[in-house]
């Protein structure tokens, strides 16, 4: 009969960590302390580097100087403001006198305006307004001028209403900038002999048609289409043409030239009967350099929601676009024009996941580049730190052989010991990896070898002082 093996051997064998206690006790902490220190210091740094360059979160807030109650630059605010309400951030309008006024307030610090539409080619009143901080996220859409005159005949060139009684817009619109500029270059300035009156709209419409004025310039909302039918059906009253609208362009470069074809403004009294010339500058969107980069994205696809379709005077999808003049565009808008869209976060992403999205991107990537890399190569860093320490030892243990070579005395030999002892006790001391353990005894054989050949050296020296007594 075979004997049962004792309850012992059915037991299951608990697994202890000790293997692993042992393998970490044989790490030499120090080593991989030093080690490790430069890599994470490194990937600090360049943490912090990157840090540098993460903006904040963007602002839900939104001020805009837009132009006067019921115009037209106030409707597109209000566009501007239900579609960046879908993305939670809150657009704050501003009413103002018109172009020349938003841009005053953009360059006052005290105004608090962040964002403003302006008229192409409107300049700050102060002379030392600082205008460098001043970008353009892209021209909106054509303001047309249209200037009508009482007259007789066609009236071919602007400096024929030299002491006419001219209508050029309230101060601070951007009509009345644009008409005293194109007056100017035909030698009508204020002041002189020729008379030029703050009316605009209604005002200026009613007062040519009962002969009160002979000219009146008109723009935006000053010249509603239904301005333009009753002035064009009235009797006496014409429709300036730009026979020099080429060299207006030349002179005036935020101005473009439109051609308005016949019956335009109606087909069934044909009106205008010939074609007719116009010049329009353009409104830009301008802000602060400094303005949030999913903000500038956020206000462009509205922009291009709200000025993309086609009308009387532009094509489809020709506006927003990135031409501008006085300002430079933003780089975050020439980046949205040339890749034709919002960044791949905020396209799929609501807006503040997006902008989440993309700070912790800028701190992601020095930890892809150095901290993983880093941390991959770490076992070869920490193995060649060792293997230097056991190359060391091995130095001063060549070393120390070289000046055995020579002639010894019983006090050299002696201290050659002491220092081979030194070695020895370092070596024993210093807490190594088990993977260098062949390294190491190797090491401690050639110390062997070293006070074997020293202590032959010893008793050698003292055979030849015992014959030679």
């Amino acid at each position: 009969m075979g004997t049962d093996p004792p309850a012992s051997a059915n037991r299951p064998k608990r697994r202890v960590p000790f293997p692993l206690r042992l393998r970490f006790s044989a790490v030499s902490w120090r080593d991989l302390a030093e080690t490790l220190g430069p890599i994470l210091i490194i990937s600090a740094i360049a943490i912090l580097a990157a840090l540098h360059f993460v903006r904040p979160a963007p602002p839900h807030t939104l001020t805009i100087s837009s132009g006067p109650r019921s115009s037209t630059f106030e409707s597109i605010a209000q566009q501007y403001r239900k579609i960046l309400a879908r993305n939670g951030i809150s657009l704050k309008i501003v009413n103002s006198l018109g172009s020349l006024d938003n841009m005053n307030r953009l360059t006052d610090p005290a105004a608090g305006i962040d964002i403003a539409l302006v008229q192409s080619g409107i300049t700050p009143s102060s002379d030392t307004a600082d205008t460098s901080q001043i970008v353009s996220l892209g021209s909106m859409f054509f303001e047309p001028l249209t200037i009508f005159y009482r007259a007789t005949k066609p009236m071919p060139r602007l400096s024929e209403l030299q002491g006419k009684r001219i209508a050029v817009g309230p101060e601070g619109s951007g009509t009345r900038a644009l008409a005293l500029a194109l007056l100017k270059a035909n030698e009508i300035e204020p002041h002189g002999a020729t008379p030029l009156l703050s009316l605009e709209g209604q005002a200026a419409t009613g007062a040519l048609l009962h002969d009160q004025v002979d000219a009146i310039f008109l723009t935006g909302d000053s010249a509603s289409p239904a301005y333009i039918r009753e002035l064009l059906h009235a009797g006496g009253i014409r429709l300036f043409d730009f026979s020099q609208a080429d060299a207006y362009e030349r002179r005036f470069p935020y101005l473009s030239k439109l051609a308005i074809p016949v019956g335009a403004f109606d087909l069934g009294e044909n009106l205008p009967p010939t074609p007719v010339t116009m010049l329009a500058p353009t409104v830009e969107l301008l802000a602060h350099d400094d303005l949030h980069p999913a903000l500038s994205d956020l206000l462009i696809d509205a922009a291009t929601q709200v000025h993309g379709h086609a009308s009387l005077l532009q094509s489809a999808g020709e506006f927003p676009s990135p031409v501008v003049h006085a300002f430079p565009i933003s780089a975050e808008a020439a980046r949205y024009y040339k890749s034709g869209n919002r960044s791949f976060a905020y396209r799929y992403l609501p807006f503040w996941l997006a902008s989440l999205v993309n700070r912790a991107v800028v701190v992601l990537v020095p930890i892809l580049v150095v901290v993983i890399p880093g941390l991959r190569f770490l076992p070869q860093l920490y193995g060649w730190r060792i293997n230097s320490r056991i190359h060391r030892r091995y130095g001063e243990l060549m070393a120390l052989e070289r000046e055995a070579l020579g002639e010894l005395t019983e006090q050299r030999r002696a201290a050659l010991l002491d220092r081979l002892a030194e070695i020895e006790k370092s070596v024993i001391s210093r807490r190594m990896p088990g993977s260098h353990a062949n390294q190491l005894y190797v090491l401690r054989e050639h110390i062997g070898l070293a006070r074997e050949y020293l202590s032959r050296a010893g008793l050698a020296g003292n055979t030849h002082a015992v014959a030679a007594e």
